[in-house]
């Protein structure tokens, strides 16, 4: 049988001794680790580099990947605002994978000899073109999934591609050899049907199947928000479905801002006319149905023993959506097993080829 991947995570006021604490728990490191995984929270980001050289030299794995969050989590716990480390190493033949460097524009995609079957990434979320780094990668890749997350952070922001980077898209290409499955869980839930935009001004949507757009909120929030708009921040949100999906997803975007002089409705997606939405709210339980939807299906997709995995979590959710410290990377513990699984709460998440908000990611490898 296939061993499972070496991992490790904790959490202290010292990095060094979080680290120490890390390598005792990896053990001895087989020869056959080719790729770290390193998720540091942004406590620590000021000394990511001293962290990045210390597990090279003490592994002697050669190539790492990763990024810093809020938050970041490892099997079973989520570790927030607080100096914490979580290390995968995981076990790939050398022609299996490869790095993918740091990509700050398109042209940087076209520019780069891009052998691979599937991506996974770590992204800036100061860089403006995200979308489109994440769309022509995508198109390069030959299964044309792109996963990952944007690191997030209470000051500056870094990934980790062999080295700290910053400013774009950096990770890892794998082969079709390499045994995998992802899937995605939303984090919201639909109000009510689907809407067309009838009027729009970049962001700013003027009218829903040719009705003013704030009344059409306003009917489906209900009376309570309704009422009071500002209690509406932060629980409702607009989705853009998602062209082609088979299973329904949507793009979650804030909602900016709402006119009630002339009934405007403020987006943070451009639209125009043509385009479709839907009004959601956060929803605990429909996460939960969702997320638990989610994990046996992945499971069937991968039909293989799980090695180890990686979790792109949205900072919104976590102990924050699902009531709970833990209570999220429980329940993907408690429905696929005890397996190494490390990860971090991004500033946005990737799967297939978009950037999504209030969900999560999961990568499987078997």
């Amino acid at each position: 049988m296939i061993s499972p991947f070496r991992f490790a995570h904790a959490a202290h006021a010292e990095w060094t001794q979080a680290a120490q604490a890390c390598m005792h728990q990896l053990g001895a490191i087989p020869s056959t680790a080719t790729l770290g995984f390193l998720y540091v929270t942004d406590a620590w980001v000021g000394e990511l580099e001293a962290i990045l050289a210390f597990f090279k030299s003490t592994t002697g794995v050669p190539h790492w990947t990763g990024s810093v969050g809020v938050g970041i989590c490892a099997t079973g716990v989520e570790y927030l605002e607080q100096p914490a480390m979580a290390v995968m190493l995981g076990e790939f033949l050398a022609d299996d994978f490869s790095m993918l460097p740091l990509l700050r524009t398109p042209q940087d995609v076209d520019a780069q000899p891009l052998d691979g079957y599937f991506a996974l990434v770590h992204g800036d979320p100061a860089n403006s073109r995200m979308q489109e780094l994440i769309e022509g990668l995508g198109a390069r890749v030959t299964s044309g999934f792109v996963v990952g997350g944007l690191s997030s952070s209470g000051s500056e922001t870094a990934q980790i591609c062999d080295g700290v980077v910053s400013g774009g898209l950096s990770g890892v290409l794998f082969s079709e050899r390499v045994n995998l499955a992802t899937r995605l869980t939303q984090g919201v839930s639909p109000l009510g049907p689907r809407h067309r935009v009838t009027a729009a001004n970049k962001n700013v949507i003027g009218s829903l199947d040719h009705r003013p757009a704030l009344d059409v909120m306003k009917e489906e929030i209900g009376e309570v928000l309704a009422r009071d708009l500002r209690r509406a921040a932060g629980y409702i949100f607009i989705g853009l479905p998602v062209q082609g999906s088979d299973t329904g997803d949507y793009l979650v975007r804030n909602i900016l801002g709402v006119d009630p002089q002339n009934n405007l409705v403020a987006v943070g997606e451009y639209v125009e006319p043509g385009d479709e939405v839907l009004f959601c709210r956060r929803d605990q339980q429909t996460a939960e149905e969702d997320l638990l939807r989610m994990l046996p299906a992945i499971g069937r997709q991968l039909n293989a023993p799980i090695r180890g995995g990686v979790y792109y979590s949205c900072l919104g959710r976590g102990q924050h959506m699902f009531g709970a410290p833990n209570r999220e990377l429980e329940l993907i513990r408690d429905a696929l097993g005890d397996f190494p699984l490390v990860g971090f709460f991004a500033n946005g998440e990737i799967s297939h080829n978009r950037l999504y908000g209030y969900t999560g990611v999961l990568t499987l490898f078997g």
